[in-house]
Formats: structure tokens, C-alpha cells, sequence
């Protein structure tokens, strides 16, 4: 049936199913608005809908608007790193799902994908401030029952992982994505498990990059590399988010930038900055206290 549908229609229909899919409701004014149609074209899209998928939403007349059903099966594709990219983006249209202008830029490949329906329930539980239950499986315990609060999915240049408060262990940490087999939505959180909550989400900390010392031959290509001033780059970035940052990055934080080798371009002049921050294993020789 959706190949006899009009590409314009097909657009519409596409964004009210990723509506469902990754926010769990949508009102009837937010297809209006975003696609500029009337009241009555806007019924016929969700008429249409239930007729493509009558299991999949159902109306509340006390809310007014259409909510995902327990039966919900997409009836679009959406391409999984796509749509990380554009909900990382805050760009929700779906569009993806019917074929999108295809330009020749090519990104980076993926080693792990997550699995679309598993970060749609998370996102789901973000958008409604709600708990869920997930299976997780860990490098130390392996799998097992975890109930956590997200709060946001984050693409941390080596993998997706989505954070949150942990109920298990009384404070907010990392979740891999791929490592999350189930997910079922639970109650509203408690305000000690919102994000507001999370000190380490919230702290911003500058990062003073500057070319390494040793290892680049002409500073020059570093400072226009990445558009330094007086030979120096300052980014603010979440203390959460430092370690994998500096990582991603291949910064050089040891205190008198000694490590070699030509990926090391960077080095963090103001390592004192990453006092206190927790969950810098990964930073490049970065170790508590002064070297020797």
C-alpha cells in the first residue's frame, strides 16, 4: 500500500510513526505545524495511518493526542545510525525511513550499531522523565537486571552509550547501548534522579589544547587545524564527557606532554582542569597527581 502513496503524504506518515516510535505520542497540531497542512489533511494522515497499522496508536480524549500502543511495530525502516545522528542532532523527522537525498560524503564506519528499538524505548523514557528496567551485560558481571533513570543518549566518538542514574548503586554512570538486551518503561522518576541532579553532567570544565610540544615540527598546521588563537584552543565540555573527549581527540594529558608517536598532535596545557573529574581512565596518560 505505501508505494502507492504520494511521496508529500509519505513524508507525513513517516513522522508520525517516528513520533511514536522514539517519543511515544503525538498530538494531531504537531503534524500541522511542522508540515504546514490543514486540520483536515492532518485527520486523513492519522485516518490513513490506522488503516496501514491500527494496532499501533490509540487516542486519549483526555490528553489529546495519539499514544503508542504495547503492539507498536514500526511500519517504516529507520536506519539505526541515521537516526542516532539526526536524534543527536535534534532533528526528528523520519525522513530517512522513505529515502532521503543521498549525498557523496561519506562518515566514518561504525563497529557497533544499536539496536533501533532498544534506544526508541530509552528515548521514550527521556522525553517522559520515566525509569525503565533494562538487561545489561557488563565486562565484570556479566548480564543481569539493572534499573536505571536516563537522562541522555550519547554518541561518545567510540560508541553509543546512554547515561543515567543507576538505582543499584545510588549514583549516574555510562550504559553501552549495545550491551542493553531489554528495556520495559517503568514510573516517573524522583527528582534526585533527574538530570539536574548529575554534577557531573552539569559541570562544564575548559580544555586549554594547544600543538604538542614535541611531537609536531610545525605548530602552525595545528593552530590552523583546528582555528587556535595565540596558538591555543580553549573547549568547554561536560566533565562527564572529558575522558572520551581527550580520547577521541588523542590529547597528550600527561603533565610535560611525554607521549610519542604522530597521533598525538594535541596536548592539554591546563591539566589541572581535570581535578576532581571522575571516569578518566581512557584519557590519554592521564594519571591523579604530578609525575615524577
Amino acid at each position: 500500500m505505501l508505494e502507492n502513496i504520494g511521496y508529500a503524504q509519505k513524508q507525513r506518515l513517516a513522522y508520525i510513526d517516528f513520533s511514536l516510535m522514539f517519543k511515544g505520542a503525538i498530538f494531531r497540531q504537531d503534524l500541522i505545524n511542522r508540515f504546514q497542512v490543514g486540520l483536515s489533511a492532518g485527520s486523513r494522515d492519522f485516518n490513513l495511518y490506522k488503516e496501514l497499522a491500527p494496532n499501533n496508536l490509540e487516542y486519549s480524549t483526555k490528553d489529546k493526542r495519539y499514544f503508542q500502543t504495547e503492539h507498536f511495530k514500526p511500519v517504516f525502516t529507520h536506519d539505526a545510525h541515521r537516526t542516532l545522528i539526526k536524534l543527536a542532532n535534534d532533528i526528528s523527522d523520519g525522513f530517512d525511513a522513505i529515502g532521503d537525498v543521498h549525498f557523496p560524503v561519506e562518515s566514518p564506519s561504525s563497529l557497533n550499531i544499536p539496536d533501533i528499538a532498544i534506544v526508541a524505548k530509552l528515548v521514550q523514557a527521556i522525553f517522559n522523565n520515566k525509569a525503565v528496567n533494562i538487561i545489561y551485560t557488563s565486562l565484570s558481571s556479566g548480564s543481569a537486571a539493572r534499573e536505571i533513570v536516563p537522562h541522555s543518549v550519547v554518541d561518545n566518538g567510540l560508541r553509543w552509550h546512554v547515561r543515567g542514574y543507576d538505582r543499584k548503586t545510588k549514583s549516574f554512570r555510562d550504559f553501552v547501548l549495545t550491551r542493553i538486551s531489554k528495556v520495559t518503561i517503568k514510573e516517573a522518576a524522583k527528582p534526585n534522579e533527574l538530570p539536574e541532579a548529575d554534577s557531573e553532567w552539569q559541570r562544564l570544565i575548559p580544555l586549554q589544547l594547544v600543538p604538542h610540544p614535541k611531537n609536531v615540527q610545525h605548530p602552525t598546521a595545528i593552530a590552523l587545524d583546528y582555528a587556535m588563537v595565540d596558538n591555543q584552543r580553549i573547549v568547554e565540555v561536560r566533565a562527564a564527557m572529558a575522558g572520551y573527549l581527550l580520547r577521541r581527540w588523542n590529547v597528550d594529558c600527561t603533565e610535560r606532554g611525554t607521549l610519542k608517536g604522530p597521533e598525538y598532535q594535541l596536548w592539554l596545557q591546563n591539566r589541572f582542569a581535570l581535578n576532581k573529574v571522575v571516569n578518566l581512565a581512557i584519557a590519554p596518560g592521564y594519571t591523579q597527581g604530578s609525575e615524577s
